[in-house]
């Protein structure tokens, strides 16, 4: 069973507005009154995915690309607009609260009820799955440095960052929905709490990760698919996605880079250039032979080169 399915999931929001901007983007609706109109703007677009049980899997892009929507609408707290989908085998619309009872969800923005003391607001958490989670929950708090004394109000945004991760691992969930988790944590509790997903997912738990640092998805997950403008455009192993014909050429000297064909990303210096290379490795050798060459590296790119690729690559 997977743990995660999406079949052509979509969602569009509807938007009411007077006085519409000319070439706002989005499909136009019969006005629902004389002096508004009415718009379908994209969320996610025909999404279909497979996530298997026990995947530390990646759902990687920039901002606005559709990663929260995606989320939200398969744990059931918006609705698609067409399409379906299932997560732990339960489908999104008819199960939502079994749903949201076998998974940890993390927004990339926590927000608590005022005046709540840390401990109470784990309390909460713990109620509503109808679990005691006391000693889970002291664990957590104990490897993240949270003092479950203060009140949420005082914490700054790293500080609710972690309760928000306690929250969706003190009941040790079957799978964890992950949304740019590691916003506002320090570089020690990045790796701290990375190291805490492992042993979740080394226990069999699904982990889906969903970031625009390019980073976390390369270290943790096996596999990842990229999204943009609410559309996937490529899904494989991190392995097989960070594998491409280009290479980055770094080069101390000087040479006629306006000779070679299949040059992206060239970055100029004092002391040389740095390009990405899909062209023919005879026509390089040539050029390179042809200049003055103090040093030459010739490597793969990084998973972020490979991103801003696939993203080229779709917008051809």
């Amino acid at each position: 069973m997977d743990a995660i399915m999406m079949d052509q999931l979509t969602k569009y929001y509807r938007t009411g507005f007077a006085n519409p901007v000319a070439g706002f983007r989005g499909k136009r609706l019969p006005a629902s009154s004389g002096q508004m109109e009415c718009r379908e703007i994209r969320g996610i677009d025909q999404l279909s995915l497979r996530v298997e049980q026990g995947e530390f899997f990646g759902f990687i892009g920039p901002n606005g690309a559709g990663k929260s929507t995606t989320i939200r609408t398969l744990l059931g707290l918006i609705r698609p607009t067409g399409g379906c989908a299932q997560v732990l085998g339960l489908d999104i619309g008819k199960d939502r609260e079994r749903i949201l009872a076998r998974t940890g969800y993390l927004p990339s923005e926590a927000r608590f009820y005022s005046g709540m003391r840390v401990r109470d607001v784990l309390r909460l958490s713990a109620d509503l799955r109808k679990k005691d989670c006391r000693q889970e929950a002291a664990v957590l708090c104990d490897r993240l440095q949270l003092d479950v004394s203060r009140k949420v109000d005082e914490l700054s945004f790293g500080n609710r960052k972690k309760v928000a991760i306690v929250c969706a691992l003190q009941h040790e969930p079957e799978l964890l929905i992950l949304d740019e988790p590691t916003s506002g944590l320090d570089p020690l509790m990045q790796r701290e709490f990375f190291e805490l997903l492992r042993e979740r997912n080394k226990a069999g738990a699904t982990i889906f990760l969903s970031s625009h640092i390019l980073s976390e998805v390369q270290r943790n997950c096996m596999r990842a698919a990229i999204i943009r403008e609410g559309r996937i455009i490529a899904c494989d192993m991190v392995e097989a996605l960070s594998r491409t014909s280009a290479r980055r050429v770094t080069v101390h000297g000087r040479i006629d880079s306006a000779l070679l064909d299949g040059v992206k990303d060239l970055q100029k210096t004092r002391e040389g250039c740095s390009f990405l290379y899909s062209g023919e490795m005879k026509a390089l050798l040539e050029v390179l032979a042809a200049g003055e060459i103090r040093d030459l590296s010739i490597s793969e790119p990084d998973l972020e080169e490979v991103f801003l690729h696939y993203y080229e690559e779709a917008q051809r």
